[in-house]
C-alpha cells in the first residue's frame, strides 16, 4: 500500500468517525441499521467504527435492554468526544475548501481552454 492509499484510507476513517459522532449527538437513540443506511456503510464496517469510538472514548454505549421502547442502546458522545468532532469538523471543513478551490480552478482552465477552442473557429 503507497502512501498516498493509506493517507485516503486513513482520511475515510476519520471522515466515518466524524459522521458517526454527527449523527449520534443529533440522535443518540439511532440504531446501528439506520447510522449504516444513513452513511452508506456497512452494518459491519459500522459496528467496528462505533466500538472504535467507544475505546476512544468519544462515545459512550448505553444499554436499555430492559425497556419498554423499542430503543435497545443509546449512544452519547462524550465531553471529549465533542472536542474531538469540533477539532475534526475544523479538519474538515479547510479539506473542503481545499478540494472546492482545486476544483474551481480545474473548471476555470476547462473554461479558458472553452473560450480558446472558440476564438480560433
Amino acid at each position: 500500500m503507497n502512501d498516498s492509499t493509506y493517507t485516503s484510507s486513513k482520511q475515510r476513517q476519520i471522515d466515518a468517525h466524524y459522521q458517526v459522532m454527527h449523527l449520534l449527538q443529533k440522535n443518540p437513540h439511532i440504531t446501528q441499521r439506520e447510522l449504516s443506511r444513513e452513511l452508506g456503510l456497512s452494518l459491519g464496517k459500522l459496528n467496528y467504527c462505533i466500538k472504535a469510538l467507544a475505546n476512544k472514548g468519544w462515545i459512550k454505549i448505553g444499554n436499555f435492554t430492559n425497556s419498554k421502547t423499542k430503543y435497545r442502546y443509546a449512544y452519547l458522545v462524550t465531553p471529549q468526544g465533542i472536542s474531538e468532532k469540533a477539532r475534526m469538523t475544523k479538519e474538515f471543513l479547510q479539506r473542503k475548501i481545499r478540494e472546492y478551490e482545486a476544483l474551481r480552478e480545474e473548471i476555470d482552465s476547462l473554461e479558458s481552454e472553452i473560450l480558446a477552442s472558440k476564438d480560433t473557429k
